[in-house]
């Protein structure tokens, strides 16, 4: 198994751990480090839904939280045929990680990689 299919599996797994009663759309995230460490995050929902936090950022905060700077790559797992970061995901991302490739899966294993910079090409900066 190469690298790209071990953090597909393990986004797999995390998804199982997701809290998503309204949407019934669970989504499993790893981020991968430039120092190698992976950091995981599943999308918690809320009945308030602006309270709810999507798989992508809450592997990006966890791996802040714990002093990592800089990233390779995600992979996001879901449901559908591509599982794609949302809006907001993608301008937080930007913002720590914009050089970042984007491996976009599902649960059989198929992916599609993409850069961060092609999916928000117009992304905010100060």
């Amino acid at each position: 198994m190469n690298e790209v299919e071990k953090l597909i599996q393990k986004a797999i797994k995390v998804r199982e751990n997701s809290y998503s009663p309204y949407s019934n759309y669970p989504v499993g995230a790893v981020l991968l480090g430039s120092n190698g460490d992976t950091y995981t995050g599943t999308n918690v929902e809320n009945g308030v839904n602006s309270l709810s936090i999507c798989a992508e950022r809450v592997a990006l905060f966890k791996a802040i939280s714990r002093g990592t700077r800089e990233f390779e790559k995600l992979v996001v797992v879901c449901e559908s045929e591509y599982c794609k970061p949302c809006g907001a995901c993608r301008q937080t991302l930007m913002e720590h990680a914009p050089n970042l490739e984007i491996i976009m899966a599902n649960p059989d294993g198929n992916y599609k990689t993409v850069r961060l910079e092609d999916l928000l090409p117009e992304a905010f900066n100060l």
